[in-house]
């Protein structure tokens, strides 16, 4: 059984329901060791302290923000827990909003909540169907691990999923961050049509299922035809960017192609 990461409580109105958190999902990456070049020799990382160059054990390290060019204020872990909204322990519900108002650009992370005993069971369920009848999600902040988190608690069949959501001042606008951005008039005409066209003919069904970490298993491959001594297989290079001229064709061609495996699937 997973282990909770989280233990505290939900608050909503004047009720309070302990509850433990669990991670929704779990990584599939590849992870590597670094070593020297031409060598089996292991890098690692020290924790030093760069004016007398020891390492210093983890409980001799503390926190120190700069506040000036060279100076620092230093805070001990304690001091930043007694701080924190809810001492930590508490997903104070402040709002119930409709989860599709929610953009998705906003969406971090899923975490399940669970009842943190089976007697707490009754006004769980109780939250879990309210927002459930109401189409509605709860809108709470709480501190985990030294951070504060903006949530979302959402019903999804019979248990609450907890969203962390980014704040708004960390969500970077397109025109901010694009070197180039999208210039001209809107397209319109035989071509819109066509696209259209295309997106229509490639529509389907979200099923998450059909879709899994391709990327991985070529690493694992990799990994494995070495081991081996096997020929590594070179992946081909992606597809050259459409020729603007070209572009009706493209899109005539696409869906004629989109038809044709959706018959064929079919």
């Amino acid at each position: 059984m997973a282990r909770a990461i989280w233990s505290g409580s939900v608050s909503f109105g004047l009720v309070n329901i302990p509850v433990e958190l669990y991670s929704a999902t779990q990584d599939h990456t590849v992870h590597f060791n670094q070593f020297q070049r031409g060598t089996s020799d292991r890098i690692r990382y020290k924790r030093v302290n760069e004016r007398t160059g020891r390492e210093v054990p983890y409980d001799k390290i503390v926190k120190g923000h700069e506040v000036d060019d060279g100076e620092y204020v230093v805070v001990e872990q304690e001091e930043l827990d007694d701080i924190a909204p809810g001492r930590s322990r508490t997903l104070d519900i402040e709002a119930f909003v409709d989860l599709d108002e929610i953009d998705p650009v906003f969406f971090q992370k899923t975490y399940w909540l669970g009842p943190a005993k089976e007697e707490f069971s009754r006004p769980y369920l109780l939250l879990a169907q309210a927002m459930k009848k109401t189409n509605r999600a709860g809108i709470a902040v709480f501190v985990m691990r030294g951070k504060q988190y903006l949530t979302a608690l959402k019903e999804e069949n019979g248990f609450l999923a907890v969203h962390t959501l980014f704040f708004a001042d960390e969500i970077r606008r397109p025109k901010d961050v694009l070197d180039v951005a999208p210039q001209g008039r809107a397209p319109r005409g035989k071509e819109l049509d066509m696209a259209v066209s295309l997106v229509e003919s490639m529509s389907d069904d979200w099923r998450p299922k059909d879709y899994r970490d391709t990327y991985t298993e070529r690493v694992n491959k990799l990994i494995e035809d070495k081991q081996k001594g096997r020929e590594v297989v070179v992946e081909a290079e992606p597809e050259a960017a459409t020729d603007v001229m070209d572009l009706m064709e493209a899109l005539q061609r696409s869906v004629e192609a989109s038809k044709k495996k959706r018959k064929k699937a079919g």
